[in-house]
């Protein structure tokens, strides 16, 4: 595994547009494949409309004190971006006055952003109804000034979605990193004893899976029971739900694929698996994304690849909530990874 991000090794795939160029040729140029554009038409989808935006995802940063082998955010210590104070503030006044119920804290490492604690004080009393903080975990025990994170989530009421990718060590520290399994351990055991995933308390702990090679998970329901089950005989560990996501093609993912040639296989799979029934409820259409410097995207993912949304109003600074409903979706052919089986978002299957 790389202890850098494809940025910091100035490698091709650093770049958005070498990976939509490498999306939008091969085999969906030469006709072997369709394009998603056309997999949607074929059943009346296109084009890709929202729906009632219900969900604001907002990214602090791409700093992180890890450097995950399927990451699509190309996150790691190297990556310095991190969202300013005042981009924040501009956030703050969006989520006061948005029609959406669900305010989600990504990353990187969310935490990691010097202004995190301030931001989720003031984000808090904005009366959202679900307030999600995603967290890797490790980053609880990296440092004495995190360790107590799990009272300070407990304090505003945060919503904890956590990276698992297995619930046996091999498995999460080939995906993640030498010794990120047992300290992703501690850390769930540490969120337990503050109340997390308790009876009575209301604090919600969810768990979040993801292949750890070129294959699509298996059903979310059954994968949810067998993590319950290890878990708790395990460790004593308990947790809300599991959301099974789809890794989409793009980023150190990307890179796996092609460095292991299995891209075209892959995509294949993805292909083979569209089912029109989840392009209804794919994470883009209630879903509205920031990056860290307060530009406007359909998902995280078209964030990452640099495709900002397709409307009048592109940067947070001139956020218009009607202006953003009435806007077409972008999409390419990593798109086929939310659309595959159930289908994939931040918040698991949708089909």
């Amino acid at each position: 595994m790389s202890l850098k991000s494809l940025k910091a090794r100035k490698d091709d795939l650093s770049s958005p547009v070498n990976q939509l160029n490498f999306l939008n040729n091969g085999i969906f140029q030469e006709g072997e494949l369709p394009k998603f554009k056309n997999k949607i038409a074929e059943t009346g989808q296109f084009p890709l409309k929202p729906k009632k935006l219900e969900i604001l995802q907002l990214n602090l940063g791409y700093m992180c004190n890890q450097v995950c082998s399927h990451c699509h955010v190309d996150a790691g210590p190297d990556r310095k971006e991190i969202m300013t104070v005042e981009t924040m503030q501009q956030c703050l006044e969006v989520i006061k006055n948005t029609g959406a119920h669900t305010l989600d804290l990504t990353g990187g490492a969310p935490e990691m952003n010097p202004n995190f604690r301030w931001f989720v004080e003031e984000a808090s009393k904005a009366g959202i109804k679900d307030f999600i903080v995603r967290s890797n975990l490790t980053i609880i025990l990296a440092n004495k000034k995190y360790h107590d994170l799990p009272e300070f989530f407990k304090k505003h009421n945060v919503h904890v979605i956590s990276s698992l990718p297995f619930y046996k060590r091999e498995k999460t520290d080939k995906q993640r990193g030498s010794g990120v399994f047992d300290k992703s351990i501690k850390a769930l055991q540490m969120l337990n004893a503050v109340g997390y995933a308790q009876e009575g308390t209301g604090l919600k702990l969810d768990l979040v899976y993801n292949p750890s090679g070129a294959f699509l998970p298996t059903n979310q329901a059954a994968m949810e029971h067998d993590f319950k089950v290890a878990l708790k005989e395990d460790f004593n560990i308990d947790f809300n739900s599991l959301f099974a996501i789809t890794n989409l093609p793009i980023s150190r993912f990307l890179e796996y694929l092609i460095a292991s040639e299995n891209y075209e296989d892959y995509m294949y799979s993805l292909v083979d698996a569209y089912n029109p029934a989840a392009v209804e409820n794919v994470m883009c259409t209630n879903t509205i994304s920031i990056s860290w410097d307060g530009w406007l995207y359909d998902c995280d993912f078209n964030q990452m690849l640099e495709l900002k949304v397709n409307s009048p109003v592109k940067h947070i600074s001139e956020y218009n909530e009607d202006l953003l409903n009435n806007r077409d979706i972008i999409i390419s052919q990593h798109c086929y990874g939310c659309t595959a089986g159930a289908g994939s978002s931040c918040q698991g299957t949708v089909a």
